[in-house]
């Protein structure tokens, strides 16, 4: 009888221990080889570096990467386990992709030549990158010429739906009607007020000549496709708006007094003479006693590139804001004149 019951409770005796040792881990087994803390180490620092790291993706693939290895090593020559091999040979594979493409992604864009001068002027100071800089310049804009005296736009004739243009190389000249407004120099916007003045009406035509002074080389782009791209990316969209209203605004300034986008006469730090100031007064005054400012804006810069409007146009003054008063001397305009024994009585005019 005790031999009967030695041999059939034993076994049952045995494996209730081996039940309870799977669950609550009595006795622990030995430490893994070196290679399998060192993959788990490389694991935890590539979790652990801060995303403030200029390449903290590229550091985080590369380090699973290595403890991908570090595993396969361990699992093939000291555990002997197909299925731990499998999983990091697939985790090396697709960790292995992720790094490609980042390190694709930062490689050293080649800019054109001719656009290096465009692109540390006028896009770079205001954070574009290179790879979304030859996005914008390498799929639908092409770079032309035109030989000193040939015409880029012809009043009344040429429409202002068809391109927007920035001079890489040269100088151009606005006319009005034969009239000198004011020249065009390289890293500007050619034809920035009829971009801006006409995106809403469109099928208009030039109010000023432009005219090529020397050989001319400038990046044109397609209008129609230009503002497709720019809908597509909000970033580039404002980028373009604040460098349009920032060459309009020097367009303006530089209307009255030509001397003012003169290199020669800009090292002489020469001041802005007393009509440019009056009629820039007048401007400003204009578009602050008017209620919708962005119709204004839009009837000035529709005069063309020379603002040639800004002459002409007339608006109502709103009960709601006033003009903006600037003080100018008296004694500029009118000739000295002998002082009166008695002031008279004033007019109601005067009062």
């Amino acid at each position: 009888l005790n031999t009967f019951f030695y041999t059939t409770l034993a076994p049952l005796d045995s494996s209730m221990t081996v039940a309870s040792n799977v669950t609550t881990c009595q006795e622990w087994e030995k430490a893994h080889h070196l290679l399998f803390h060192l993959g788990n180490l490389s694991l935890l620092v590539g979790l652990l570096i801060p995303t403030t790291v200029g390449l903290h993706m590229i550091l985080l693939r590369l380090l699973l990467m290595t403890g991908c290895c570090l595993f396969i090593t361990w699992a093939t020559l000291y555990r002997c386990t197909l299925d731990v091999l499998v999983w990091n040979a697939v985790f090396l594979l697709v960790n292995f992709m992720h790094f490609f493409f980042l390190v694709y992604k930062r490689r050293p864009i080649k800019i054109d030549r001719e656009l290096r001068s465009v692109y540390k002027r006028m896009f770079e100071p205001l954070h574009v990158r290179e790879a979304l800089f030859q996005r914008l310049t390498g799929q639908f804009c092409t770079i032309q010429t035109l030989k000193k005296g040939q015409v880029y736009a012809a009043e009344d004739k040429t429409s202002v739906d068809e391109r927007l243009s920035i001079l890489l190389k040269g100088k151009m000249k606005v006319s009005y009607r034969g009239h000198f407004l004011h020249n065009i120099y390289t890293n500007a916007f050619i034809d920035s007020p009829e971009f801006r003045s006409t995106q809403m009406n469109r099928g208009e035509k030039f109010q000023v000549t432009i005219t090529a002074e020397e050989n001319c080389k400038f990046l044109c782009w397609s209008r129609e496709r230009l503002t497709y791209f720019l809908e597509s990316d909000s970033f580039l969209n404002e980028v373009f708006r604040y460098l349009i209203g920032k060459d309009i605004t020097n367009k303006l300034y530089s209307l009255n007094d030509p001397t003012l986008s003169d290199k020669a006469v800009k090292k002489m730090e020469r001041q802005p003479s007393l009509c440019s100031q009056l009629s820039m007064m007048q401007m400003r005054n204009s578009m602050a006693s008017t209620s919708d400012t962005d119709d204004v804006l839009n009837q000035i810069l529709r005069g063309g590139s020379g603002g040639s409007s800004l002459r002409k146009s007339h608006y109502k003054a709103s009960t709601t804001m006033k003009p903006i008063e600037e003080a100018m001397e008296d004694d500029v305009f009118e000739a000295d004149s002998p002082p009166a024994s008695q002031p008279g009585p004033k007019t109601p005019e005067e009062v």
